[in-house]
C-alpha cells in the first residue's frame, strides 16, 4: 500500500493541484490530510471546496480550529473566516483532533501538531529564533504512550522529518503551501523555513505489517503566482516565504 500524506496547505489551491497530481502519478491507494487546510492570504474558500469534495481523511490544525471556533488572531485566520461559506465553517469544525488508521495491517496515528495540542511542536525545539529538532526523549515525552500505532503522522512545523524512536516511525510531511513563516509570539517568536519554495508531501510505502519506505517529495509548481496573491493581500511576509522559502 502506498500511503500518500499532506499538511499544512494554508489555502494554496496550486500547490495543492500539483501536489495531487503526483500523487495520482505516483498511484498512491490512500491520501490523508493534517490539517491547516485553508488559513492564507491565498485561495481559503477554493481550497475548502477541494478538499470538502476530495473528502480525505483529515485532522483538525491549530488554525483551522481559530477559524471555525472564531479566535481568528492572525490577519489569515480572519481572511478565510470571512470568505468561507456556512457548509465549508462547518465542515472545519466537524474536523477531528486525531484519527487512527489501519493500512495494510499497520495502524497509523493522525495528529497536526502533537496528540494533547494542536499548537505545540512534536519534533521541534524553539532555539534562538529558530526551529531546531528535538532530543528523542523530549520527542518520547510529548508523543507519550504509541499503542499499537507504528507510523505517526504530524505537521504544524512545516519542516520535512524522518524518525524512528522505539520502533515507531514518526513522520512530518512538510508544509503542501507555506514553506516559510514567522511567528511573532512572544516570548519564543521563531521562523521556520524549509530553503525553497516547492511544494513538499510524503508517500508511505507499507508492506507486510511494516513500514517499507518513505519517499518525502517536493514539486514544483507556480509559486510566483500564489506570491503575486499574497502581495494583493497586502503580505508581502507570505510572498516573500512562497518565493524562496525563507521568512527573513
Amino acid at each position: 500500500m502506498r500511503l500518500a500524506i499532506i499538511a499544512d496547505i494554508h489555502g494554496n489551491l496550486p500547490a495543492l493541484e500539483a501536489v495531487l497530481s503526483d500523487i495520482a502519478a505516483r498511484n498512491a491507494d490512500l491520501t490523508v490530510n493534517l490539517g491547516d487546510c485553508v488559513s492564507g492570504p491565498l485561495w481559503p474558500a477554493e481550497t475548502a471546496a477541494r478538499l470538502m469534495a476530495l473528502d480525505l481523511p483529515t485532522v483538525r490544525g491549530n488554525h483551522d480550529r481559530w477559524v471555525s471556533e472564531g479566535e481568528v488572531p492572525y490577519f489569515s485566520d480572519r481572511l478565510a473566516r470571512d470568505q468561507l461559506d456556512d457548509a465549508q465553517h462547518r465542515w472545519l469544525a466537524g474536523l477531528p483532533m486525531g484519527l487512527n488508521l489501519d493500512c495494510s495491517g499497520v495502524i497509523v496515528r493522525l495528529f497536526h501538531a502533537s496528540p494533547a495540542d494542536d499548537n505545540t511542536y512534536l519534533m521541534e525545539d524553539k532555539q534562538d529564533g529558530r526551529l531546531v529538532q528535538s532530543d528523542p526523549a523530549a520527542i518520547s515525552a510529548r508523543l507519550g504512550p504509541a499503542g499499537e500505532a507504528r507510523l505517526v503522522l504530524c505537521g504544524h512545523s512545516h519542516l520535512p522529518r524522518l524518525l524512528t524512536l522505539g520502533g515507531v516511525t514518526l513522520l512530518n510531511p512538510g508544509s503542501v503551501g507555506q514553506p516559510a513563516y514567522a511567528d511573532p509570539t512572544p516570548p519564543d517568536a521563531h521562523v521556520s523555513e524549509v530553503g525553497s519554495p516547492h511544494a513538499r508531501y510524503a508517500v508511505v510505502t507499507l508492506e507486510a505489517g511494516a513500514v517499507q519506505a518513505v519517499d518525502l517529495v517536493a514539486v514544483a509548481y507556480d509559486w510566483e503566482a500564489a506570491a503575486r496573491r499574497a502581495e494583493s493581500y497586502g503580505r508581502a511576509d507570505w510572498a516573500k516565504g512562497l518565493r524562496t522559502g525563507f521568512a527573513k
